[in-house]
């Protein structure tokens, strides 16, 4: 199969070499800014189309646009000055495979569109341009509805359905009405060098990939108004699955690394290494699965993080929605097994959603635990600031709600990491740097099975009653931490279904007690 798949890329290339190029200015485009060209650029797809496929080249100009809907083996080819320029009206717009995103909202429309095409692609040093604030702008004049019901209306930037053979390569993405990019059910793909600057409206996610297979995306720079690099399953047919990135930076006012929320297929087989992630206004790195979906083998490393609001949220959740509801039903609860966040550095921005910031949120609901997740080699800088009240802070469960990171705040009881329902937890060589006194465990862990904690680095605090708390965890090895803390205990056990606790080889010489149980606890 992959020799074939080779084979079949290799005669798209060598077809490509010698076909033709189709100039839209050929086909009456006008590159003023202000002439309407939707017409004569599709004219040029489809003679392009017609042909046998070739390039359809955008030359220097404002080339002014609705839909276009991309054919087989066309390459839109945007040269140096060449901008293909939304229109601020949505009449001009089409939605050639409607659906309901995650908020519930019915979306789809798009400036760019390919579906159920093969070998396109959309290349060069031009730009698409999508004017997406001008376009809320004249929008609103006439929709009065809140902003949460009428932004669907708006057109995404590019979209790809159920596509086989996609390259994106070179050009710039920039203000899309919704999101930028959307790529759906499709397969082959190669994103490479692409920079998007996206901000100005709500819901502008930078690169989308949902349900997709055999994907590649190196060295691309994002800034997005939402999510930056997003994996979603908004259906039940296709998974997100054979997935590698690398060589990302990522700026966004949500999160900078994030699976689902909408998450009705598997997420599985994805590798992310080698990204910076920077100034988010949410978190860095959340993988969420709430809609069925089975989250599995992910492998994320060698991540830097600077200014992020919260490092990183994993979520397992009931909420179970539905996004094409009339040709799919609800799923039951999914899993999240077997992923690994490894090499991870982070500053954590000391404004964020949680008061006092946290560094790692981690949560299942009641019977469905989070299985096998594995931190290895992470440090994150956080503010501090938490007091005793803090320690004390009991989160809501919120099994069926949105998953978010205010959905469990506005206060975590550990500044560290918080877990809750989880299951062979590994947290290997942790380091955790206050910026002030934190009176909170580092680690709190509710609800835990077969948990590992070991190597941890942890700075000097003073008042705190324990510097790791479990409760009704049955099964955990804590070893070789390094602290230099004061506190009553370091490990502090509570519930009546804790047991198996194991702690050895610990360097605490200012902590009075190494293990500590609450009378609730019965001892090992």
């Amino acid at each position: 199969m992959k020799k074939l798949s080779a084979l079949l890329f290799f005669l798209f290339i060598l077809n490509h070499a010698e076909a033709v190029d189709f100039d839209i200015t050929k086909y009456g485009a006008i590159g003023d800014g202000t002439t309407l060209n939707s017409q004569a650029i599709q004219k040029a797809i489809d003679a392009c189309h017609k042909n046998g496929g070739g390039r359809v080249i955008i030359p220097a100009g404002k080339f002014l646009s609705g839909t276009i809907a991309m054919k087989d083996n066309v390459i839109l080819y945007l040269k140096k000055d060449g901008v293909l320029l939304g229109s601020i009206d949505l009449k001009d717009y089409q939605n050639l495979d409607p659906f309901t995103e995650g908020l519930g909202i019915d979306v789809g429309w798009a400036l760019l569109v390919a579906v159920d095409a093969k070998n396109i692609g959309i290349e060069g040093e031009g730009t698409i341009d999508g004017q997406g604030s001008a376009i809320k702008a004249k929008h609103i004049l006439t929709d009065t509805r809140p902003e949460g019901q009428r932004w669907g209306l708006r057109p995404f930037l590019v979209r790809i359905v159920r596509c086989t053979g996609v390259t994106i390569k070179g050009v710039t993405l920039k203000y899309a009405g919704a999101w930028t990019s959307h790529y759906f059910q499709s397969k082959q793909i190669v994103i490479e060098n692409v920079k998007i600057q996206s901000v100005g409206v709500a819901h502008n996610d930078g690169i989308g990939i949902d349900g997709c297979q055999q994907v590649r995306i190196k060295d691309c720079d994002v800034v997005s108004g939402d999510d930056a690099l997003v994996f979603k399953t908004t259906s039940i047919k296709m998974a997100c699955k054979d997935i590698e990135v690398s060589g990302l930076r990522l700026k966004s006012s949500q999160a900078g690394i994030k699976m689902g929320t909408e998450s009705m297929a598997p997420f599985e087989n994805i590798k992310i290494t080698n990204c910076h992630i920077y100034d988010t206004k949410n978190g860095g790195i959340k993988l969420l699965t709430v809609d069925g979906a089975d989250l599995r083998n992910i492998l994320i490393s060698d991540i830097t993080m600077d200014e992020v609001r919260t490092p990183m949220l994993f979520r397992l959740g009931s909420r179970l929605s539905v996004f094409r509801k009339d040709t799919e039903t609800k799923q039951a609860t999914g899993t999240f097994e077997n992923v690994v966040i490894r090499n991870v550095k982070a500053k954590a921005a000391d404004a964020a959603q949680l008061t006092p910031p946290s560094g790692v949120l981690i949560t299942g609901v009641p019977g469905h635990d989070i299985t096998n997740l594995t931190l290895e080699n992470i440090e994150i800088t956080l503010a501090g600031g938490g007091n005793k009240a803090d320690a004390g802070v009991v989160v809501p469960e919120a099994i069926d709600q949105y998953p978010e990171v205010k959905t469990f705040g506005p206060k975590i009881p550990a500044y560290g990491v918080w877990a809750r329902h989880v299951k062979g937890l590994k947290l290997i060589n942790v380091k955790f740097n206050l910026g002030s006194n934190d009176v909170r465990p580092a680690l709190v862990c509710e609800d835990g099975k077969d948990i590992t904690i070991s190597n941890w680095n942890l700075p000097e605090t003073k008042g705190a009653e324990a510097i790791i708390r479990l409760e009704n965890v049955i099964g955990a090895n804590v070893n070789a931490i390094a602290v230099k803390a004061e506190a009553q205990a370091l490990v502090s056990v509570e519930g009546a279904h804790s047991k198996s606790i194991i702690v050895d080889k610990n360097n605490a010489p200012s902590i009075k007690k190494q293990l500590a149980f609450a009378s609730d606890a019965k001892s090992n």
